[in-house]
């Protein structure tokens, strides 16, 4: 199944481009409210939906490449991106094997770049690979050599927002360690080389329409901080 997108490339855009990426088994609709805020900043927005559960983070890389080149071609200024939970995966394994010519900034939103303890406790069940599919069995803490070359060190400035309430107390306290958002703990948010880190009071899957997680990306997105 080919990536399908909502865009806004709007030519006039001096802000460039912003490639949106919702979490694993969620859609690009998880991204509306902040797409609609990133038009009123002046950004140009592609709201990607991809196969999350369906592949490994590597054959999603080479599934949004198309749609995203397009995007780039059709958008002047520099190309930015936004990631939900493994949707920040997708970004870093896909500019891994793309990199952007006018390469932007990159927001990622309660992605477990050092893995999830809960994919370490379930990822043996048959149930959760059923659900999750192969991108699911790269989202433990203890990667192999293979999913280690799929998301090298990022070469371009990293804002990371970390949320630290749960709505699911079972995972958030039997399953994680230290403050978490019910999925990622803030801890395993954290990246080498990453520019700036905020931890807001936000559960996993309410970060990507979160009024202040969207002010704070797009503040990122223009000057590189969160402050």
């Amino acid at each position: 199944m080919h990536a399908a997108d909502q865009s806004n490339a709007a030519s006039t855009s001096a802000k460039g481009g912003v490639v949106l990426l919702h979490g694993i088994s969620r859609s690009s609709r998880s991204f509306r409210k902040m797409q609609a805020a990133l038009h009123v900043a002046g950004f140009a927005t592609l709201n990607l939906a991809y196969d999350s559960r369906r592949k490994p983070l590597e054959a999603l890389a080479d599934d949004i490449h198309p749609a995203i080149t397009r995007f780039a071609g059709a958008t002047p200024g520099l190309l930015h991106f936004v990631g939900h939970s493994m949707g920040g995966l997708v970004a870093r394994a896909y500019l891994a094997r793309y990199p952007a010519a006018r390469m932007g900034r990159v927001v990622m939103l309660g992605t477990p770049n050092g893995g999830s303890q809960i994919a370490d406790r379930l990822g043996h069940l048959a149930l959760y690979r059923a659900y999750f599919g192969p991108a699911g069995q790269q989202l433990g803490t203890r990667r192999d050599a293979a999913t280690q070359a799929v998301l090298p060190p990022a070469t371009y400035p990293v804002g990371i927002i970390a949320g630290k309430r749960s709505i699911d107390p079972i995972s958030s306290v039997f399953l994680l360690p230290g403050p978490n958002d019910g999925r990622v703990s803030v801890e395993n948010t954290k990246l080498d080389g990453m520019t700036d880190h905020i931890v807001i009071g936000t559960a996993h899957a309410f970060l990507p329409t979160d009024p202040q997680a969207i002010a704070l990306a797009i503040a990122f997105l223009r000057n590189g901080r969160f402050a």
